[in-house]
């Protein structure tokens, strides 16, 4: 990480980092629950908005106007092959944030992603193109209240093995977050709600829970929670209790 370069509000990030981390950061969730709508990949494609390898640029403005840029290898963090290459391809994966504070309390943002693969099912070499857009939102109140809203469209033009579908794949998702902490960061406890929702021409993606999420924070770092999330998709629950430290 480079920050401020030339005496601006230029950054500069190299290496390995999260795809969404401009919208919002997977590891910092309170939740044991994902966010899906950045993990799923489609079919046989190795593209998600996880982990990858490449180049961020951000700029921020007085304006509260900020700008991301991304150049990926679109190979997530696998092991090098036999040439020890990290990236699989002779592609390299574009991705676009713009995001605007509005008051104290509202931010909005705009998020682009466009790319192509070469893939390999074991049968057949194919390349896939995909690219997903989509608007998130954030409402901050006074460190109390956040609401995150993130909504993808995206399209796979060949995610799978040409003679078993021929058709682009179009998968859309959104992920909605609720966040209380009573006395802001010096709160003792705290309280979360997630949805995630997802919908896909293959079915074998679609999506649909929610999840509620208590917890205590025993000391700095260190928090016990107790957790239940609902599959409306497959119909079924799930409960957890545990503990998260080091965050």
């Amino acid at each position: 990480m480079f920050n401020n370069l030339f005496g601006t509000e230029l950054d500069l990030y190299v290496g390995q980092f999260q795809v969404s981390d401009p919208l919002f950061k997977r590891e910092l969730r309170l939740t044991f629950d994902d966010y899906h709508i950045y993990k799923n990949k489609i079919g046989n494609s190795r593209i998600d908005l996880t982990y990858d390898r490449g180049i961020m640029l951000t700029y921020g403005f007085d304006t509260g106007t900020d700008i991301i840029v991304e150049v990926l290898n679109g190979t997530g963090i696998g092991d090098a092959d036999g040439q020890r290459n990290f990236d699989f391809d002779k592609h390299k994966n574009f991705a676009g944030r713009l995001s605007q504070d509005i008051g104290d309390y509202i931010r909005i943002g705009a998020f682009g992603y466009w790319g192509k693969e070469d893939l390999d099912d074991g049968v057949n070499l194919f390349t896939n193109e995909v690219y997903m857009v989509g608007p998130d939102l954030t409402l901050a109140f006074n460190d109390i209240v956040e609401i995150n809203f993130q909504y993808l469209l995206r399209n796979d033009k060949q995610p799978l093995n040409p003679t078993l579908i021929k058709d682009a794949v179009e998968t859309k998702g959104m992920m909605g977050e609720f966040i209380l902490t009573p006395n802001g960061d010096k709160s003792k406890w705290y309280a979360a709600a997630l949805y995630n929702w997802q919908k896909s021409d293959l079915a074998a993606y679609d999506i649909s829970r929610v999840t509620g999420h208590l917890g205590w924070v025993l000391r700095t770092n260190l928090r016990l929670y107790g957790e239940f999330t609902y599959d409306a998709e497959f119909k079924y629950g799930q409960f957890g209790v545990g503990f998260v430290s080091a965050f």
